[in-house]
């Protein structure tokens, strides 16, 4: 399936080292899940978490999530060792943390080969180099890595996110000039159940297709803030059909609900009916 075309409204952190919670994931209603090798997995467990995902995958039960795995960097002493197995890992891509600059993806593409990869954007350097990352042949999503970069950044929390909107605006400006998949950063207060109704509708509004998660209570929220509505699937209906009986009249535009409908706004209206359609797929 072509990376744009599936949806991303949740897309849940996984630790590779534990089977129970592997297991889980295949029950969940998420997107996407992303094997984490790096931050969810201590230093003694990080050398059985790479087996312990493999049979994981090989054993399969995922259904139509996508599967992404998270390695260490290639600059730590397990990195490299991840990126040869997870080469071997029945995976949809390779997810690289803190990328800084197009040659870590190069270094990485050289153990992966042919696998798709992802970008962990948590840095300022990422950020300066948003476009290059970008552009590199091999990427095919970026994740926003929004705690690591508020380090960086030593920033302070804001529910409106002030502080990382310039880095969020040249990930997403990069992510779309190139095609990319591109989903927003987490929530660390998961009982928090308003607050991250608000920081998706946020994200959804800035044009990310979704929302990393760190627990399962999230699911429901991120993937009701990422669905276009049923006000949005009717609007888009009636679009489509008053253009085309525009057209049909001779004419290059149509009025829907008082307002001027051109050739873009049906070509939103395509993508939102198409996405409401991948959802119901993969409901299914």
């Amino acid at each position: 399936m072509d990376p744009r075309a599936r949806p991303y409204r949740s897309v849940l952190y996984i630790p590779g080292s534990k089977p129970r919670a592997l297991e889980k994931a295949k029950t969940l209603p998420v997107d996407a899940v992303i094997f984490d090798l790096e931050d969810a997995v201590s230093v003694d467990e990080k050398p059985n978490a790479r087996a312990t995902l493999a049979h994981a995958l090989e054993a399969g039960g995922f259904g139509a999530r996508m599967k992404i795995v998270r390695i260490n960097g290639l600059d730590t002493e397990w990195g490299r060792e991840d990126a040869v197995a997870a080469a071997r890992m029945d995976c949809d891509a390779i997810l690289l943390p803190k990328v800084n600059a197009p040659a870590d993806l190069d270094a990485l593409a050289e153990i992966t080969g042919d696998i798709p990869l992802w970008a962990m954007m948590e840095t300022p350097r990422g950020m300066l180099n948003a476009a290059a990352i970008a552009a590199h042949p091999k990427l095919q999503g970026m994740v926003m890595g929004t705690n690591d970069l508020a380090k960086e950044l030593q920033t302070r929390y804001r529910p409106d996110r002030l502080p990382m909107m310039a880095g969020l605006g040249l990930c997403l400006l990069a992510a779309k000039a190139e095609g990319l998949v591109i989903v927003d950063g987490v929530y660390n207060a998961f009982k928090d159940v308003e607050g991250l109704a608000a920081e998706c509708a946020q994200g959804r509004d800035m044009g990310f297709d979704g929302k990393t998660l760190i627990h399962p209570a999230q699911v429901e929220v991120a993937n009701a803030a990422f669905a276009p509505t049923e006000r949005e699937i009717d609007t888009s209906r009636r679009q489509i059909a008053a253009f085309e009986e525009a057209q049909a009249a001779g004419q290059g535009v149509a009025v829907v609900d008082g307002k001027i409908v051109e050739n873009l706004h049906v070509a939103t209206a395509r993508e939102i009916l198409a996405k409401a359609d991948a959802i119901a797929a993969l409901s299914a």
